[in-house]
């Protein structure tokens, strides 16, 4: 689907006319700085600010790269806006002991520059080593805001094992609080099949934070499988496991035998009183039912049902 152009406010309008927009924007040029190198392989002197143009065969992809995944059509419109405008942010890269560059950030650009002809790119260079390297690719990874969950907390992992971090040096190096690249790592633990969920858009980092609370990895497929198929929220997810949790005490070694008609009691009961009862029955029969109201609405609620019935 197409979508519809903006016209121009009218104020822009009046300014601008019928002033041809690609003829003000034109792509954006770096001249006068191309690496140069000496006899010996070296390069040139030059400012370690200056952005130099490399050429293309020259630059190698991040081996370190913690982006797993790049997206076709997000590329193809970077590049077409290369194709009209030029780079106009430079990729950042190391110089190799054999005079070629590794690019340290910026491979999305570096790829779609690539594919539109680019035989040269602007790029800042950065003198560091492997770790130096890997730490920067990392850190420059996730703060980027499309990156799904996992990728997120296979990069936080990355920098503690990689880089012999600590939790809380991570955390001072990605600006994030530490409880909650805490929260990332554990999403780790989760089973395959839920850690996919999560890095499709199926699952949220909310309903996983739920499902850490399961200890049976069985359990937290079959509820994941329940929020995809029925949508439900993560307030939905919690009462349900709240209501199995009730069961479960319900089937404690005092009562291993409860009847059906028993749980039906507690999910019918439940929903008048935010799931907050519990019922215990001996072997001959003989129990209590317990509930728990926050306001005398919500008993309010529960005698109008029961008067309504005729009970």
């Amino acid at each position: 689907m197409v979508k519809p152009q903006r016209g121009l406010g009218k104020g822009l309008g009046a300014l601008l006319g019928d002033a041809d927009l690609s003829q003000i924007r034109k792509p954006v040029e770096y001249v006068h700085k191309n690496v140069v190198t000496t006899d010996s392989g070296s390069e040139t002197e030059r400012n370690s600010a200056d952005i130099m143009l490399i050429p293309v065969d020259m630059i190698e992809p991040n081996p370190f790269q913690p982006r797993m995944s790049f997206d076709t059509e997000a590329l193809e419109e970077l590049a077409d806006s290369i194709r009209s405008l030029g780079l106009i942010q430079p990729v950042t890269v190391r110089r190799k002991a054999s005079g070629r560059y590794q690019i340290i950030s910026g491979e999305r650009r570096f790829r779609a520059c690539r594919s539109v002809g680019m035989e040269e790119i602007p790029a800042y260079i950065r003198d560091t080593d492997d770790q130096g390297m890997l730490e920067m690719a990392i850190v420059e990874n996730i703060q980027r805001e499309d990156l799904d969950p996992i990728e997120v907390a296979m990069s936080y992992e990355r920098l503690i094992d990689e880089c012999h971090l600590t939790q809380e040096q991570m955390a001072l190096r990605v600006g994030k609080k530490r409880a909650s690249v805490t929260n990332y790592l554990r999403l780790l633990k989760l089973p395959a099949k839920i850690q996919h969920d999560l890095k499709v858009g199926l699952l949220s980092v909310g309903h996983a934070k739920v499902l850490l609370g399961i200890e049976d990895t069985q359990l937290q497929e079959q509820l994941c499988d329940l929020v995809i198929k029925n949508g439900l929220s993560v307030r939905q997810l919690e009462d349900k496991i709240r209501r199995l949790t009730i069961k479960d005490d319900a089937k404690s070694t005092d009562s291993p035998d409860l009847p059906e008609d028993y749980l039906k009691i507690l999910d019918i009961v439940g929903k008048y009183f935010e799931n907050s009862i519990s019922l215990k029955r001996t072997h001959d029969g003989k129990g209590t039912m317990t509930i728990h109201f926050s306001s005398d609405d919500e008993a309010r609620k529960f005698l109008k049902t029961l008067e309504d019935s005729n009970i």
